[in-house]
């Protein structure tokens, strides 16, 4: 297999693993309904965001709002798709599947605010009366594939070593 279908491969494994989430969700689970699996730690919700992150916008109103978050959503899963067909991270594992695991992300909620002009989200978690606020599989691969940009760009930023016999 090659390190481009790997690539498209896991962000392919992150749409189907965050789509499947949210229909068993929204089967299983009322819109507004908490259920408690660690008490004061983890709970699953069933949350919809018409917003971004955070619920920025979500109080926003009018088909303005739909059109915009679909299009930046379209726009950054194109460019991923560029940079994961052009080989901008041929050679380099770490960055590719940082692109695929944010590409997968992206798509799995652009499909969301496709259908339902809204993303579910349904993971939450907190600690006393501090709450995270909710999320989903998208989401956190979104997180996962952005530290591993982070590191990916701390690991190229390190002095390399220099071999004192080659003289340029």
């Amino acid at each position: 297999m090659t390190a481009r279908a790997y690539a498209f491969l896991i962000a392919a494994a992150a749409v189907v693993l965050d789509q499947a989430t949210k229909v068993l969700l929204r089967g299983s689970v009322r819109l507004g309904e908490t259920i408690t699996v660690i008490p004061g730690c983890f709970n699953i919700v069933h949350a919809e965001n018409p917003g971004v992150a955070f619920s920025l916008l979500a109080d926003s109103t009018g088909a303005w709002r739909n059109v915009v978050l679909l299009g930046v959503s379209s726009i950054a899963v194109v460019f991923l798709v560029y940079l994961l067909l052009t080989g901008a991270a041929s050679g380099n594992a770490l960055l590719r599947t940082a692109l695929a695991l944010i590409l997968g992300g992206a798509f799995g909620n652009l499909v969301d605010r496709a259908l339902f002009q809204t993303v579910t989200d349904f993971i939450e978690v907190y600690a006393g009366s501090y709450f995270f606020p909710a999320f989903n599989v998208a989401d956190s691969c979104i997180t996962v594939g952005a530290a591993l940009l982070f590191l990916d760009m701390w690991r190229s930023r390190r002095p390399r070593q220099v071999n004192p016999d080659h003289v340029s």
